[in-house]
């Protein structure tokens, strides 16, 4: 029986993680990438342009993809941005557009997608948090950042509540810095085996959409950072 899961941000460097782990241990990839990059994700079975920030585009998808698929297993929204930034450096430009990446990427389709885990009974949400977002001093230099992932995990927290006596779950996986090429070269005197890998947090979303005694959780990926 076919298992699907959904991976926003599918060709990033967190996304390609992801799509590599669920899709060894037999999963079907659904892959969503930006709109006009001509831009696709090798391994996975199906591509599809879309912009998750926007409301309606992601409508579109949630009726197309119901018609095509049918049911979902899991829904890992890892789309996002990163920006630096202290309280007197921003604008309120800076916080729309992190807002944007990290907050509606996700809303709009947990939003589009609830509505079918609660008619099959089941289906996982992996949502994407920071370490900054949790702590104050770690979000003092990056405040739209922090911002917009403090929404992020309270929508993951809002939807565990509503779900809470289902077997649809809500988790959010909080890293610290991930070692990825574009963060080594930002910050090349850093000790890169403190960072947490992306394939580190991947084996952590496949163990969560897997073990159903794990209820609506916040896993912080910290590494030795």
């Amino acid at each position: 029986m076919s298992r699907n899961i959904i991976i926003t941000g599918a060709g990033g460097n967190l996304g390609s993680a992801v799509v590599d782990k669920f899709k060894r241990e037999g999963y079907t990839i659904i892959a969503l990438v930006e709109p006009n990059t001509n831009k696709s994700v090798e391994e996975a079975e199906y591509n599809y342009e879309v912009d998750v920030t926007s409301a309606e585009s992601v409508n579109e998808f949630v009726k197309e993809y119901q018609l095509q698929h049918g049911g979902l297993d899991a829904l890992a929204l890892l789309v996002g941005g990163f920006a630096m930034g202290g309280i007197e450096d921003v604008e309120q430009e800076d916080f729309e557009k992190m807002i944007s990446l990290n907050f509606y990427s996700a809303f709009h389709l947990a939003k589009g997608f609830l509505p079918l885990f609660k008619k099959q009974g089941k289906g996982t949400f992996l949502f994407v948090g920071a370490r900054p977002a949790l702590i104050p001093s770690d979000g003092a230099g990056v405040v739209p950042y922090a911002f917009s992932k403090k929404l992020v995990i309270a929508l993951a927290e809002t939807i565990g509540e509503e779900i809470r006596n289902t077997d649809i779950r809500s988790h959010i996986f909080v890293p610290s810095i991930i070692d990825t090429p574009p963060n080594r070269e930002s910050m090349p005197d850093a000790d890169f085996e403190k960072w947490v890998s992306p394939s580190e947090i991947a084996d952590s979303m496949h163990y969560a959409v897997n073990n159903r005694a794990l209820r609506n959780m916040t896993f912080k990926l910290y590494g030795q950072s």
